[in-house]
């Protein structure tokens, strides 16, 4: 779910370090609350944000985001933002990347919550891509990032094991282009910088009947 916790503040839009931790059941509980899986979204889709700021996005109230932006702290998904702004009142926060695996999906302890939790990841893929392409006759700049853009499909007749190899390469060939840029913008490159997601999805069809 966030792929970096980013160190700069920008502009929309982000999901989910690759070295992602893994969850306990107690905190895959916690986070399926709609409110803070709303919250976890803006933050991946901001960079950083404070209380009043998400608030304000959310329509909530500051007290509301408060309190739910420390329940995800206590449980390991969202940190203080080391390079943000000094000074000022309020904590800036910045998402913690984490990853669900099969038993989050079968334990019964945390199917419940693992359930929620990637039906809202699903939704989210589908609004992300559909703001994209709602965006085409008003994108500013359209014309320097729609070469960079992609959107591919490819089936094929894998095995478990090759399956496995070709997300290995793709999660190493995203870290990659994500760690250099990470650099790049700390050393000052921080011109035509803005927020880009990328999806990875790979996973066996149904068999046919």
């Amino acid at each position: 779910m966030p792929d970096d916790a980013p160190d700069g503040a920008a502009p929309a839009e982000q999901t989910f370090p690759l070295d992602r931790r893994t969850l306990t059941p107690e905190a895959l509980k916690a986070f399926a609350h709609p409110l803070r899986i709303a919250m976890y979204r803006d933050l991946s889709a901001h960079g950083r944000a404070t209380a009043s700021q998400i608030a304000r996005r959310l329509g909530e109230s500051t007290g509301q985001t408060s309190y739910h932006l420390r329940q995800l702290e206590r449980h390991g998904f969202i940190e203080d933002d080391p390079d943000a702004p000094a000074g000022g009142r309020e904590r800036w926060w910045r998402p913690v990347g984490f990853t669900m695996e099969r038993r989050d999906v079968t334990d019964p302890a945390s199917r419940l919550a693992a359930g929620i939790a990637l039906r809202a990841v699903v939704q989210e893929r589908a609004e992300m891509l559909q703001r994209w392409f709602d965006s085409f006759d008003s994108f500013d700049e359209l014309d320097l990032w729609s070469e960079s853009a992609m959107h591919v499909s490819s089936t094929s007749d894998l095995t478990p094991d090759e399956s496995r190899a070709l997300t290995q390469e793709l999660a190493a060939v995203l870290d990659r282009h994500t760690e250099a840029a990470k650099q790049r913008k700390r050393a000052g490159e921080t011109e035509g910088r803005r927020r880009v997601r990328a999806f990875l999805d790979v996973f066996p069809l149904p068999l046919d009947d």
